[in-house]
């Protein structure tokens, strides 16, 4: 049986959090392998509807093993309330584990994240506030305190004292802001290790076990691509990396396991927060796609800026992934339009560029060259087959597939579970 990583091939958003629901019906594991509880998957099912920020996707398979895996960034309190939600609903949390070593987010990640984005002012990132970024650079600096750390209150109080100085040095000496107390974080995050306790596993043998009994693995994937912190639009950037490469080493893995890898894109383009994005719409089509597509950040409720397909960059994600097959999602939010437009390549001056630029001063100077095709202006949300689709939705996904020069295997034409058009089963 297959293991299969999904990633998401744009600035996040994509809509993997319903593929991920979808494809884990036939999953026996599924494994978050990055990010943090700044990432949002939506989910719509038998169940209700779900805004999940750690809880992996497949949680909703009462026969799926779900883990989170030692490349997520953990938040206890949101992830103890996230289970109480979804156990409210009738969903069996029982195989749902925890890594062990796997870091945790502490009260002054989430405060020096604020205060360095107050710091940047009109050149702030736009982050989630959530902490992600000082989490994983005291990850990097050998700051960070571990699930297994908590577990253990003789080392949990030690590592907690030490690093707490450091943290409040820099609060109180460098933001002006009022330091945190030990005792506080001490006590609450004691009592946060209880409730966690019956979760924590060492979850590398128990990944070993599912593959020697040969069961389908999904490595489920947050954020998006471009957002990657090597390949993304740096410094507008995750503090972990998306990629497929990294679902090996946020899980424990080997990469020579892994049999496929899926990209999910959105049939228009999304982002939040600051950096260049060269299709992006500043008028009246970009409104009415994000109105439509109620695009608001799950986590923060942001807006999303909206624009057309880019394939610059699209092709870019399929280069650094790997990707086998590409998932559509979301073509239903172009129902109505008259006209579509894919960005082919980017202009400057005369020239005409076909990779996408790592140096942001390049990027932001690029103009979009765009192919316009026709809309469909028909619903598309209850068709369940490629054969019934518009022939205009059609032309759609077939100069999609030209341009990325990979198969779309599954559209996705509405929010639910069965919303779904799948040509080329993946699992």
């Amino acid at each position: 049986m297959p293991v299969i990583t999904i990633v998401g091939g744009q600035w996040g958003d994509e809509g993997k959090g319903k593929i991920v629901d979808l494809l884990a019906e036939k999953a026996n594991v599924v494994i978050r392998y990055s990010g943090g509880d700044n990432a949002g998957h939506t989910v719509i099912n038998h169940y209700g509807e779900f805004k999940l920020h750690l809880v992996p996707a497949g949680i909703f398979n009462p026969g799926a093993t779900c883990i989170l895996g030692n490349g997520v960034a953990v938040n206890p309190p949101e992830l103890l309330k996230e289970i109480e939600e979804v156990k409210k609903k009738g969903v069996d949390t029982s195989r749902l584990y925890v890594s062990d070593r796997a870091h945790l987010i502490m009260p002054y990640h989430i405060i020096l994240d604020r205060l360095e984005e107050e710091r940047r002012g009109g050149a702030a990132i736009g982050t989630t506030l959530k902490g992600i970024g000082p989490v994983f650079t005291d990850k990097t600096a050998r700051l960070g305190i571990r699930t297994c750390d908590l577990l253990n209150e003789t080392t949990f109080r030690a590592r907690l004292k030490s690093v707490l100085e450091i943290k409040n040095a820099v609060i109180s000496k460098v933001y002006n802001a009022e330091p945190l107390s030990f005792e506080t974080i001490l006590n609450q995050y004691l009592e946060y290790g209880e409730k966690m306790a019956p979760y924590v596993r060492e979850t590398t043998s128990i990944i070993s076990d599912a593959l020697l009994r040969k069961e389908t693995i999904l490595l489920e994937g947050a954020q998006g691509t471009m957002l990657d912190l090597d390949f993304g639009t740096y410094p507008y950037v995750t503090s972990s990396s998306p990629l497929a490469s990294s679902s090996a080493a946020g899980s424990g893995i080997s990469i020579n396991k892994i049999d496929r890898i899926a990209g999910v894109f959105k049939a228009y383009l999304t982002r939040v927060g600051g950096g260049p994005m060269p299709t992006e719409l500043k008028d009246e089509t970009g409104e009415f796609i994000r109105k439509r597509a109620q695009e608001y950040g799950a986590t923060t409720g942001r807006p999303r800026r909206c624009g057309w397909f880019d394939i610059v960059a699209g092709r870019f994600s399929i280069r650094v992934n790997g990707f086998d097959t590409v998932i559509l999602t979301r073509i239903d939010i172009l129902d109505t339009l008259p006209k579509l437009k894919i960005c082919t390549g980017y202009k400057i001056g005369n020239d005409i560029v076909k990779n996408f630029p790592a140096d942001l001063t390049v990027l932001e100077k690029c103009q979009p060259v765009y192919e316009e095709l026709a809309g469909w202006q028909t619903p598309t949300n209850n068709l369940r087959d490629l054969k019934s689709l518009p022939s205009a939705a059609r032309n759609y996904v077939t100069r999609l597939e030209e341009l990325l020069e990979r198969p779309i295997s599954i559209i996705s034409v509405g929010a639910k579970r069965e919303q779904t058009i799948i040509s080329r089963p993946i699992v």
